[in-house]
């Protein structure tokens, strides 16, 4: 395959195997949120939260390596999720799926960019906008212009990161203040956060495995994957990628708990400031500061790059027929206007990452079940399966006067899953009757 070719930007020129496949996953799914979101749910919900949003994402991608396996069965010809979906849809559902696919892809993008945001702002003493300029421009060249190559060639070193950084400094912590202080601080000034009978906690629990799952199933840079790892490794490669995906939370929510232990706080995010404060040794601030930004930086270049070929190869050269010359422009174009678009967003808003997901989280549990009929199904689908979404995420925002959030996203699932299954009964009563 030759540099040039826009084969080359989609795919890069390896298939990768479980080791790789797994270093790839891990550079997608540990970001911005994973960083800011595991402090709010152990604050929230105590350790019991802390080890549910650790299973959120291990359960997420574990469950969807049995789908992966059947998407390389059926669809080993396609490169992205929009090749899948024109295959099996029909014009309106394949452009209504399109169009939500656009509008997650930016919200995915918004919190990793939002995250750096913040980081940038307790991190260091430089303006909002100068310093997420820098940082979106890394991310322009990483993942709108470098392609999968480049994400292939920074996957390692991403990880390498994470990992240093979740197992040396919570063993540097423990190590200086020992295990039996923090525990008895955290049970003197928090002991809320070791109530395990907290049934807001389990409520959580399921609510946030639902919203992964939801998230992962229609996740652009995620069924890329799927279509470049060897197809006799796919599913152990999911597995392996939640299992270890699951360790990061924890330690995480370790690192907060030594931080918090025999004192108060005044806001969640300032926590992490506090941790930096405390860390005292250059190398490991260093260290852990660039596991912050490797870990966003990673997940923002990996959506740019699917959102930007989503936009390219499945909508632009459906219009009309694109050259290859043209395919590299539009992505420069569009990688760079997603990016002063973050920019300007960010620069204004600051809204909770954690409530955020939740407030999309109707969007994702809505398209579980059409999506799922889109993998398994066998023949084209009509514009009831991916409409159904819409009608659950609607009756689930629409319930959110009456109920809270958590209960209003299962009625979006509950509804759009429902709508899914009468179609099957009245398909399958139908074929016996003929």
């Amino acid at each position: 395959m030759k540099r040039m070719d826009y084969q080359f930007y989609i795919n890069g020129t390896i298939k990768l195997g479980v080791g790789f496949g797994i270093v790839s996953l891990l550079a997608r799914w540990v970001t911005g949120n994973t960083i800011l979101s595991s402090p709010e749910t152990l604050i929230k919900y105590g350790l019991t939260g802390g080890i549910g949003y650790s299973l959120m994402g291990a359960i997420a991608l574990i469950l969807f390596g049995f789908l992966a396996k059947r998407i390389r069965e059926r669809f080993h010809d396609h490169e992205t999720i929009g090749d899948v979906l024109r295959q099996r849809l029909t014009p309106a559902g394949y452009w209504y799926m399109i169009s939500i696919l656009l509008l997650t892809s930016l919200d995915s993008l918004f919190v990793q960019a939002m995250g750096a945001g913040i980081l940038l702002h307790m991190l260091f003493p430089v303006p909002i906008f100068a310093g997420m300029s820098i940082f979106l421009l890394f991310c322009f060249f990483i993942g709108g212009i470098g392609g999968m190559q480049r994400l292939h060639q920074l996957a390692g070193v991403n990880v390498t990161l994470i990992f240093a950084a979740v197992i040396v400094i919570p063993v540097y912590f423990y190590i200086q203040e020992g295990v039996y202080p923090v525990y008895e601080g955290i049970k003197l000034y928090h002991p809320y956060l070791l109530y395990i009978k907290n049934t807001d906690a389990f409520w959580f629990i399921f609510t946030a495995i639902l919203i992964g799952f939801g998230q992962v199933i229609i996740d652009r840079a995620t069924w890329q994957r799927v279509f470049i790892i060897q197809k006799e490794k796919v599913r152990m490669t999911f597995t392996l990628a939640g299992l270890i995906w699951a360790t990061i939370p924890l330690a995480l929510s370790s690192l907060l708990m030594i931080i918090i232990f025999g004192r108060s706080y005044n806001t969640i995010y300032s926590l992490l400031f506090e941790l930096v404060d405390k860390i005292q040794s250059t190398i490991l601030i260093i260290l852990f500061i660039l596991f912050c930004f490797s870990a966003i930086s990673s997940a923002i270049s990996a959506e740019l790059h699917a959102t930007t070929t989503l936009i390219v190869k499945n909508m632009l050269e459906l219009v009309r027929t694109l050259t290859n010359k043209e395919k590299w422009n539009y992505t420069y174009i569009l990688s760079g206007m997603i990016c002063v678009l973050l920019l300007a967003i960010v620069s204004i808003l600051t809204p909770n990452p954690l409530e955020l997901l939740f407030f999309f989280g109707n969007i994702y549990v809505s398209m579980i079940v059409p999506m799922v009929y889109v993998i398994l199904g066998k023949k084209t689908l009509p514009s009831i399966i991916p409409f159904a979404s819409l009608i659950g995420a609607t009756a689930g925002y629409a319930s959110l006067p009456v109920v809270e959030n958590l209960m209003a996203i299962w009625i979006s699932f509950a509804i759009s899953g429902l709508i899914c299954f009468i179609y099957f009964i009245y398909k399958s009563f139908l074929y016996r009757s003929i």
